[in-house]
């Protein structure tokens, strides 16, 4: 497929996080875009700033009439879309060309220099972060993110066409589309088994987009896991490892051994050991590209996060209110760990909504587990996105495993009434669903009641 010769690009489903940064790539580079999603959302709306049609109803009618020509449209959908979706039907069944989110992005990048961040966790911050601290060295690079930068206030960094910086994404063996230079993962926890079946099988499918890594190119990989590549660690005896680290008014500092030097005094503000992880795997590969270890020091300071990663809401002496997308157990862990690192001593309370039928399922003792390190617990329903309610698989039946005393299973609407009744201290809200839509509601409520 030549995308010089389309001009036109529907997305079926346009508001999710990796299909509005293809969208505002087409918008930016002259295509005219317009796409559907399910309902309006602040992405939604960005995209609609911009000049691009969305729609929310699922109809043929719907479709702009200048996009009912399959000759020179192209479509692109998400797997997250149900099969019997009208529109995209409809475009199957006329003579479209119509691809998934993965395989145009695999295309954009073909004829560029790519650097790809793949990981069960991880993936998103670390592309961040690696496309700020390219983007400070001046490279000419399209970032697509799988968040919002704080820095950029999109998913998406322009600056030019010759270097892509992508998150690799394993979901339903997305990443696989992808050939990269240089290649990272962060980590090969099981996940998606809904997918996948077996952790083994996923396994399998890392191992096959290393294969995809273009002659000469490099891999990255966090010290520990079964890959070969160079390595990346803290306080260890990786290729690029952080050393001497200290905390000083919330700000990590610390020191960056690499293969050739010693790297002193790098700050870094972003909470959490996973983060400095992250960071210096963009580091790593920022290094590698050709970067200046004084520059890549200046961008890390000056990082901001991404939206809904250990994003601060509220931070006074008397409360701090934190929103995450942590939505395994592994990433709940690592959240726990930086809010107890930041914050000891602290009485914490945790909102978890829970995401996926069958993850719930798959992990439900890990769940409990790391559930029960928080001193008070909320839990919402599960928030089923593309799934049907799996029998016996409840947010109470989760719940009944934690370990924790001070626990209740809540409504969205009795929320901001739970939470008035709790004295602690850090209140995090925790899940990849529509929790996220509740944050500034907990923010307000919580501003009133200290």
């Amino acid at each position: 497929m030549n995308l010089s010769n389309i001009h036109k690009v529907y997305f079926v489903g346009i508001g999710g996080i990796g299909m509005s940064a293809i969208a505002r790539y087409f918008h930016f580079v002259g295509k005219q875009v317009a796409g559907y999603d399910k309902t309006p959302t602040e992405i939604t709306k960005a995209l609609q700033n911009l000049g691009v049609n969305v729609c929310f109803e699922d109809g043929i009618a719907q479709i702009p009439e200048a996009f009912l020509d399959a000759k020179d449209t192209l479509i692109v959908y998400t797997p997250a879309i149900p099969e019997v979706h009208t529109q995209l039907q409809y475009f199957n069944s006329e003579s479209y060309t119509v691809v998934k989110r993965s395989k145009i992005l695999g295309l954009i990048t073909e004829n560029t220099y790519c650097l790809a961040v793949a990981g069960t966790h991880g993936k998103t911050t670390t592309t961040s972060i690696l496309g700020h601290l390219l983007n400070h060295c001046k490279a000419p690079l399209t970032a697509f993110l799988g968040g919002i930068s704080e820095n950029y206030d999109s998913n998406l960094i322009l600056n030019g066409d010759e270097i892509s910086v992508v998150e690799a994404d394993e979901f339903d063996r997305s990443f696989l589309t992808l050939s990269p230079n240089l290649a990272c993962v962060t980590a090969m926890d099981p996940d998606h088994l809904d997918i996948y079946g077996e952790a083994s099988a996923l396994e399998d499918a890392f191992k096959a987009f290393i294969q995809k890594i273009r002659p000469g190119g490099q891999l990255f990989v966090k010290n520990g896991l079964p890959l070969e590549g160079i390595t990346y660690g803290i306080d260890d005896d990786a290729d690029f490892s952080i050393q001497h680290i200290k905390i000083k008014n919330g700000v990590y500092i610390f020191n960056i051994k690499t293969p050739e030097t010693i790297v002193y005094n790098v700050e870094f503000s972003l909470p959490g050991q996973h983060n400095l992880s992250n960071a210096l795997a963009a580091f790593a590969m920022a290094n590698t590209y050709g970067c200046h270890p004084d520059h890549l020091v200046e961008a890390l300071k000056s990082y901001k996060g991404v939206k809904r990663r250990f994003s601060y809401h509220i931070k006074t002496k008397d409360l701090v209110f934190i929103d995450d997308y942590a939505h395994h157990p592994e990433e709940i862990n690592a959240t726990h760990a930086a809010v107890r690192e930041m914050y000891p001593g602290q009485n914490v309370l945790a909102i978890f909504q829970p995401h996926l039928y069958s993850r719930t399922r798959d992990f439900v003792d890990a769940f409990a587990k790391s559930l029960s390190q928080f001193d008070e617990l909320l839990v919402l329903d599960i928030y089923p996105a593309r799934e049907l309610p799996i029998e016996g698989v409840t947010s109470q039946w989760l719940l009944d495993k934690v370990q924790c005393v001070n626990k209740k299973l809540v409504s969205k609407e009795a929320l901001l009434n739970e939470l008035q009744k709790s004295k602690a201290q850090v209140v995090l809200t925790l899940g990849a669903g529509d929790i996220g839509a509740e944050v500034e509601r907990i923010k307000k409520a919580l501003s009133v009641a200290s």
